[in-house]
């Protein structure tokens, strides 16, 4: 099974100095930042997912990329741009979220496969319009009742129409990516029907979209509903979801790719889980920058707190973690000293056992990823993109590994 990483333009900048956070005043973004497969000695996933909302936006919107990437992502095409490996692959979608407001897909069958074939892509998928509602018991409704709403049905019958023009466009033009078509579904039955329509158009390479707010048991439900109808030379790819915990579960129903950025976003999106170890996961220790802490700023202002005090206990907990780091200062006292700043900044959670529990263990010092080697202590800091996005990119590292250990094991098996 293939783990595809998605780009949001999460780079990180190596000239970072993580003593005086200062960089390179010469630095130009994407030209000299790094990917996470330029971070570590091996790229920590199989392949990339980008968007097409993401490069050039959708629907008024700007997307992530400048004017000035987007002529170069281009000219130069996503391989040369990403400076990607050889055999890395990569695939494409059109980025059905920027737009699921709308009644329609604000984009063409035609744009679409350009986008996809113009710029390298191996894989190109179908335009998808996102259906919000899931609600299994809709399949089981009584007879002559109709619970399925009209938002719901339109939206699947706009995706397979889609799905049919750009097949048939593709095999017109004949693009030299592969198509990858897209069902959308509120219910197990209803991506069975979707995905059934698809397979019958001849894609050989089928996404399923809809599942990130799915747990894990519903995701398998609705395999186990397209299950009967999957073909030998059919493969699935899961649009979102990682759930690695059931790798051997997918795959015995046709999965072989997925793709997600919860490793990246967990280390800086959740109040706890932030670090990922090999058998576990722990919080990152909060340590707010003083001018850019929208609360911290707001009690400065309105003289709650003296920005003296506050600038003192920022410099203070930041050399007693390296401090730490060095076993110069006891575990005790620095619990205790980021405590009393995270007060200073308005907290109210208390994260003293969490952070008494990561001090002890120090799992930065077990990983043998190029991050944490590089970083030490600084890894489990959350303050700041650079420190927060290579431990996202440590949490791929640990996710992608973990996946290898499920293929080794599913082989011996």
């Amino acid at each position: 099974m293939k783990f595809f990483f998605p780009d949001s333009q999460d780079l990180v900048d190596p000239s970072f100095d993580f003593v005086t956070e200062k960089r390179n005043e010469a630095r130009i973004r994407q030209r000299d930042d790094l990917y996470a497969h330029e971070v570590f000695q091996a790229p920590p996933y199989d392949g990339m997912l980008v968007s097409k909302a993401v490069v050039e936006g959708s629907n008024g919107s700007t997307g992530r990329y400048t004017l000035g990437q987007q002529r170069r992502f281009f000219a130069e095409g996503v391989r040369e741009f990403m400076r990607l490996p050889d055999k890395m692959e990569v695939m494409g979608d059109c980025g059905a979220f920027t737009y699921v407001k709308e009644p329609e897909p604000p984009v063409t069958v035609e744009e679409v496969a350009r986008f996809y074939d113009e710029c390298g892509f191996d894989y190109g998928a179908s335009i998808d319009h996102i259906i919000l509602d899931y609600r299994p018991e809709w399949d089981h409704s009584l007879p002559g009742i109709d619970p399925v709403t009209e938002d719901c049905r339109t939206r699947q019958e706009i995706t397979i129409s889609l799905a049919r023009d750009f097949r048939k466009h593709c095999k017109k033009q004949k693009v030299a990516f592969e198509p990858l078509g897209v069902v959308q579904g509120w219910s197990p039955k209803s991506y069975s029907y979707a995905f059934s329509a698809l397979q019958k158009m001849g894609y050989q390479y089928i996404a399923i979209g809809g599942l990130v707010p799915l747990k894990s048991h519903e995701i398998l439900q609705v395999l186990e509903a397209i299950s009967p109808k999957l073909r030998p030379s059919t493969r699935l790819h899961l649009f979102g979801v990682t759930r690695l915990d059931h790798t051997s579960q997918f795959a015995k129903y046709g999965v072989v790719s997925f793709d997600s950025t919860s490793p990246l976003r967990q280390a800086f999106k959740e109040d706890r889980d932030n670090y990922y170890a090999k058998d576990r996961t722990y919080v990152a220790i909060r340590v707010p920058q003083v001018d850019v802490n929208t609360k911290l700023k707001n009690r400065i202002l309105s003289g709650e707190v003296k920005q003296s005090d506050a600038f003192r206990l920022e410099r203070a907990c930041l050399e007693a973690l390296r401090e730490f780091d060095r076993r110069r200062f006891p575990r005790k006292d620095l619990v205790q000293l980021l405590a009393e700043y995270n007060t200073l900044c308005g907290s109210t959670r208390n994260y003293a056992s969490e952070y008494e529990e990561l001090l002890r263990d120090r799992p930065w010092n077990d990983c043998q990823c190029d991050v944490c080697q590089a970083l030490g202590i600084d890894v489990v800091v959350f303050r700041g993109a650079e420190r927060n996005r290579r431990r996202g990119f440590h949490n791929v590292y640990v996710t992608y590994n973990k996946l290898k250990r499920i293929r080794r094991q599913a082989i011996r098996a």
